[in-house]
This record gives C-alpha cells, sequence and structure tokens, in this order.
C-alpha cells in the first residue's frame, strides 16, 4: 500500500508538471513569405533577376535571329553549292545551334545562381528579425503560416512586429 502510494503521487507530480511546462509554452506564427515579400530587399533582387534575365532574352532573340537567317541563306544558296559544301553547312548550322542551346542552358544555371546568391541573405535577415522579436516576446516555437500550412492554434502573429522591427 505504501509503494501504491509513493507511485501514485509521483504519477501525479509528473502529470503536473508536463501539464504545467505545456501550458507554459507560448506559440506564434508567421507567414515568412509575405514578410520576405515585403522587404524593400526582395524587391531590389527582384529587378535585378528580371533585368538579368531580360539581358539574356535578348541576346538569346538576337542569336536565334542570326542562326534563323544563316539557316535560309544557307537554303537558299544549296542548290548552287556542291554537296561537299553543303554538308560543311549543314556541320556549321549543328554547332552553332548546339551553342545557342548550351547558351541557354548556361544563361539558367546562372540565373539560378544569381538568385540563391541575391535571395539567401535576405533569408538570412528575415529570420534574424524573426528570432530577435520572438525571443523579445517570449515565445517558444514560431510556426510557418504560409503557403500549404494549416496553423490551428491561436498563437500570435508576429508579421506586424517583424516588418515594424525591420523598418517596412
Amino acid at each position: 500500500m505504501k509503494h501504491f502510494k509513493t507511485l501514485l503521487l509521483a504519477t501525479a507530480l509528473c502529470i503536473g508538471t508536463i501539464s504545467f511546462t505545456q501550458a507554459q509554452t507560448k506559440v506564434a506564427h508567421i507567414n515568412t513569405q509575405e514578410l520576405i515579400k515585403a522587404m524593400p530587399e526582395m524587391k531590389t533582387a527582384q529587378a535585378e533577376l528580371e533585368s538579368l534575365s531580360k539581358t539574356y532574352q535578348t541576346d538569346m532573340q538576337g542569336s536565334v535571329t542570326e542562326f534563323q537567317n544563316l539557316q535560309k541563306q544557307y537554303e537558299a544558296e544549296a542548290k548552287n553549292k556542291t554537296d561537299e559544301e553543303n554538308q560543311k553547312r549543314i556541320l556549321e548550322l549543328q554547332e552553332k545551334q548546339q551553342r545557342l542551346q548550351q547558351f541557354q542552358a548556361d544563361a539558367q544555371k546562372d540565373l539560378q545562381a544569381k538568385e540563391i546568391a541575391l535571395l539567401q541573405p535576405i533569408t538570412e535577415k528575415a529570420k534574424a528579425a524573426i528570432l530577435k522579436v520572438s525571443r523579445a516576446q517570449g515565445f517558444d516555437y514560431v510556426l510557418d503560416s504560409g503557403v500549404g500550412v494549416t496553423i490551428l492554434a491561436d498563437g500570435k502573429d508576429l508579421l506586424n512586429d517583424v516588418k515594424k522591427d525591420l523598418g517596412i
């Protein structure tokens, strides 16, 4: 009987402690995508990426037009050329087409690398601001309420507080 009372008391203490710690946990939420979109650095980064993309598109379109014109010229002159010359021209066009494809692939890789380089400091700044505000307000957990995430808690939304901290 004495062991039963001790076990019962230990169980009650454990349950009480767990309930107390759970009751003390403070949870907040924030939509990080919305925060990042509102940051001035993001607008600058998007403008830089759009400018670089337009430059690549312009270069690519010029190269494609040049390729198409050369192809039309070779087709028009094919009747007046020897088979050997026509074969050389076909090879030349194939090489140009491969260079165009390579340019397009390189441009895409460069755009992706630039995007990563521009966005990483922005997301790190947003994360640091979220941590700063959440710690200052005593939150233990901050959930991201971004696209596709459902928050079933009545925690505080930190978006306005973090924007205020960032000066936006």
